[in-house]
C-alpha cells in the first residue's frame, strides 16, 4: 500500500506537465508546472497553484516541498529558483529577506533585458 506521501506526490504530479527551465539559471531539470486551479489573476498571491488537500486548500509547491523534504520551519519561505509561480520542483526554503532580494534581482534583470531589446 502507497503512503501518505506518495499518494500526495502522486495527485501533484498528476496536475502537471514537464517544460524546460528557463535558460540562463543553471538548472538541469525540467520545470513542472502546476495544471490545476490557481489563486488568480489580482491580489498578493496571485498566480500561484491552489489545490485540496486534507479538506483545505494549499498550494501544490509547498506540500511538494513538504512531502520531499520535510516541514517548513517559522520564518522560512519557500523561493521558486526558476521563478515560476507555478512549478511545483524548483524551490529552496530562504529567508523572507533573501526571497525579496531575489525577486528584486529577478526584476532588474528582467527591465534591463527589455531596455537592452529595445
Amino acid at each position: 500500500m502507497n503512503s501518505r506521501r506518495d499518494r500526495i506526490r502522486a495527485k501533484i504530479l498528476a496536475r502537471t506537465v514537464e517544460v524546460p527551465p528557463p535558460p540562463g539559471l543553471g538548472l538541469t531539470t525540467p520545470c513542472r508546472l502546476w495544471t490545476g486551479p490557481t489563486s488568480g489573476e489580482n491580489g498578493r498571491g496571485a498566480g500561484y497553484g491552489r489545490m485540496s488537500l486534507d479538506g483545505g486548500t494549499v498550494a501544490p509547491h509547498i506540500a511538494y516541498f513538504v512531502v520531499e523534504h520535510g516541514p517548513i520551519p517559522p520564518r522560512k519561505q519557500l523561493d521558486h529558483l526558476c521563478r515560476r509561480r507555478l512549478c511545483v520542483v524548483h524551490t529552496e526554503m530562504v529567508t523572507h529577506k533573501l526571497n525579496q532580494k531575489r525577486r528584486d534581482a529577478a526584476r532588474r534583470a528582467i527591465t534591463c533585458e527589455t531596455v537592452e531589446a529595445a
